[in-house]
């Protein structure tokens, strides 16, 4: 009779269980020699005997189906199987006598009913061995969890703490993931370019491999990073030290989420083909090139439609007379400006009072959070419903804190909103120069929305806050003052004095918050 040795480790990898096969192999070949019995083969495999699928185990069952063996000599029954599939290919094959013995080291086993019940009792004990281990595993990582500890290998930008169990900040790679984030965050890199930055900059895997574009997709869209722990979908609050605020990760996936859809590539590209769409029928606004001129026209996709071409130069034009229209001269600006630093100041009992609510709604999000907790286990909700509103839930509790955070530090931020405004307004009037036309399209999308191309005529609906500016009653009741003029004036020209100007007065910003607020 020939016999096959079978050895086996667990894990795959090389620096886990480095003396088991060497171990079984020296035993296993002393057995053989000791009861003097012929090898066929040896075969070695480093893979776990949970689920079948182990393709050095079904080559040898295969060899010994066609009678180039007829028995197995293994250390221990769990060697050949921890699950009922494997187990019950072993004992079909001593049914049929294509298998006709099987010898362990640390196992009784004679080719009997008696001796392949007790087989089958030392298979089905392996697989509760595994099974029991797996829920024990399961439990420990579920109370990590809930403890908001990391439970496997710390991810990039973060080191395994051996004294606390838990992640610490690496000092090397987390400024460079800091700066992925950011990078990304701009839109003005694909997941191929920024790889090249970082590996540029120096940023490697805990075994200093350069990042794979899935590993740097997967970096990116991992809440560890904002203090989150994701788990099979469902979010724990992390004890660990963010590297990013959740703010920058929400950006980072609106870019992520505007990409999905793959542009198509076009033949040729025009400045603002992308941008309108016709006011008669609704169908895109196309361009094409005719005589050395870019004319912009209806696609006419729904059928015939009545609304004319319009040449490039004459779309630029009225472009130029809508981004004067919400240009702020430059004393105005200036003038804004320093009105709201001062007013900034008058804002800390407003701001005191925003951090007490915002404390309150943390509160009532903990409340929450422990009735949905309840609801949950008494039955009253499915699983699906309760991770959906739970992350809901912590996510906003998240931004609530940095919104504490941010209150504490900086003080009220109401007015930030205004200053964002008037700066990007004061900055528009670069965008009726040449050099940045390409920069147009982008502003417009910014400060409008329903971009219509109808009577050779461009119509928009201005965005928040922009509206003021457009508008030509409301932007004169801001500036203090009416005009009979129907636009806003240049930026170089029509600048208040400014003793003129109404941001010196007591409610001047009082009159910013007020129009904010109802836009």
């Amino acid at each position: 009779m020939k016999y096959f040795i079978y050895t086996r480790k667990s894990s795959e990898s090389e620096d886990r269980q480095i003396l088991s096969i060497e171990a079984q192999l020296r035993e296993l070949k002393d057995l053989a020699e000791k009861e003097q019995l012929e090898i066929a083969a040896s075969f070695e495999e480093a893979k776990t005997a949970k689920e079948p699928g182990r393709t050095v185990f079904a080559e040898m069952l295969a060899r010994i189906e066609k009678g180039e063996a007829q028995g197995i000599l293994s250390w221990h029954p769990d060697r050949l199987a921890r699950n009922s599939v494997d187990g019950g290919r072993i004992i079909y094959l001593l049914d049929t006598g294509a298998l006709k013995n099987l010898k362990f080291c640390s196992f009784w086993f004679e080719s009997t009913p008696q001796g392949k019940f007790m087989l089958n009792i030392a298979f089905g004990q392996s697989k509760y061995y595994v099974d029991n281990l797996s829920e024990n595993v399961k439990r420990g990582i579920r109370q990590k969890l809930h403890r908001g500890e990391w439970p496997a290998l710390a991810p990039i930008g973060y080191v395994n703490d051996l004294k606390t169990k838990r992640i610490a900040v690496d000092p090397e790679r987390a400024p460079l993931v800091r700066q992925a984030f950011i990078f990304f965050a701009t839109g003005a890199h694909s997941l191929r370019t920024l790889r090249v930055e970082l590996k540029n900059a120096g940023l490697r895997s805990h075994k200093g491999n350069v990042l794979s574009v899935s590993s740097l997709q997967r970096l990116l869209g991992n809440p560890v990073y904002y203090g989150m722990i994701a788990r099979k979908g469902e979010l724990f609050e992390g004890s660990h030290e963010p590297i990013i605020s959740k703010h920058l990760f929400d950006d980072v996936q609106a870019v992520i989420a505007g990409r999905t859809r793959r542009r198509r590539r076009r033949k040729h590209e025009y400045l603002f083909s992308e941008l309108m769409t016709c006011g008669q029928c609704t169908c895109a606004i196309t361009a094409e090139r005719q005589k050395r001129h870019i004319y912009y026209r209806c696609t006419k996709k729904k059928g015939k439609c009545d609304e004319k071409y319009l040449r490039e130069e004459t779309l630029l034009e009225q472009v130029r007379r809508i981004v004067e229209q919400v240009t702020l001269p430059e004393s105005w600006a200036q003038n804004m400006l320093a009105e709201l630093d001062r007013e900034k100041g008058h804002n800390v009992s407003d701001s005191r009072a925003a951090v007490r609510c915002l404390v309150q709604e943390k509160s009532e999000i903990e409340a929450k959070l422990g009735k949905l907790l309840d609801l949950h286990l008494d039955g009253g909700i499915e699983r699906d419903t309760y991770v959906q509103k739970k992350n809901a839930l912590l996510n906003r509790k998240l931004d609530i804190e940095q919104k504490i955070r941010d209150s504490e530090q900086k003080g009220d931020d109401r007015l930030e909103p205004v200053r964002e405004l008037v700066l990007a307004s004061q900055q528009a009037k670069k965008y009726q120069s040449d050099s940045h036309r390409q920069e147009v399209p982008t502003f417009l999308k910014k400060i409008g929305s329903n971009w219509v191309l109808q009577g050779r005529s461009v119509r928009w609906e201005a965005q928040k806050g922009w509206r003021a500016l457009r508008q030509r009653q409301k932007c004169s009741d801001w500036l203090g003052r009416r005009d009979s003029n129907p636009r806003m004036p240049a930026p170089e020209a029509g600048a208040l004095p400014l003793g003129d100007s109404p941001m010196t007065s007591a409610h001047g910003s009082e009159k910013i918050r007020r129009l904010h607020k109802k836009e």
